[in-house]
């Protein structure tokens, strides 16, 4: 599975170019230019999260603020990567699990609407909502450059865990115990 990423991230123009361009940059000792820092813009723990606004692919328009009172996960993922893949069920399973105590979870794909019927075979698998990240808006969590990332909102709509620091911020039942499920059960 992972020669078919490969495959197709060397196959897409547009991804070719971002994975040339990184290369470079890192070849030519301007690795620096890709940290996270600088891309993070102004996302900070403890801080009241940005607005983020996922425009579903049934057309419903969802944003964190109207979710205020509610737990909420931003996920950002796509089809062809297999971090995403693999973390997806877990995530969906956790947030069917604990819905009624006010936990929601927007998934913003970095998908291109041409590959619609991928992103809709994953989306049916689901418990959760999904858009295109091209056509939502994120922009307070910085360009999306690693995947996949999550950040976490708490009930007063502060950012209480930031994606971009983490070194391993791929989710497993031990990370979501230890960082959703205290805020589910503070009310």
């Amino acid at each position: 599975m992972s020669t078919r990423f490969e495959v197709r991230q060397l196959a897409n123009p547009t991804r070719r170019s971002v994975l040339q361009g990184a290369a470079a940059c890192s070849l030519l000792g301007f690795g620096n230019l890709l940290a996270p820092r600088a891309q993070a813009n102004e996302v900070r723990v403890g801080q009241p999260a940005p607005a983020a606004t996922l425009m579903t692919l049934d057309g419903k328009r969802l944003s964190t603020p109207e979710l205020a009172g509610h737990v909420v996960i931003l996920t950002f993922w796509a089809t062809w990567c297999v971090p995403c893949r693999e973390e997806l069920p877990l995530l969906s399973r956790y947030a069917a699990e604990h819905a009624a105590q006010g936990l929601s979870v927007l998934g913003f794909t970095l998908n291109t609407p041409d590959e619609l019927d991928e992103v809709r075979a994953v989306a049916r698998t689901l418990s959760f909502p999904v858009g295109f990240l091209e056509r939502s808006s994120a922009p307070g969590y910085g360009r999306i450059w690693r995947i996949p990332v999550n950040f976490t909102i708490d009930r007063a709509g502060r950012l209480v865990d930031d994606g971009w620091k983490d070194r391993n911020p791929v989710w497993t039942r031990e990370r979501l115990a230890r960082i959703v499920s205290p805020l589910l059960e503070a009310k």
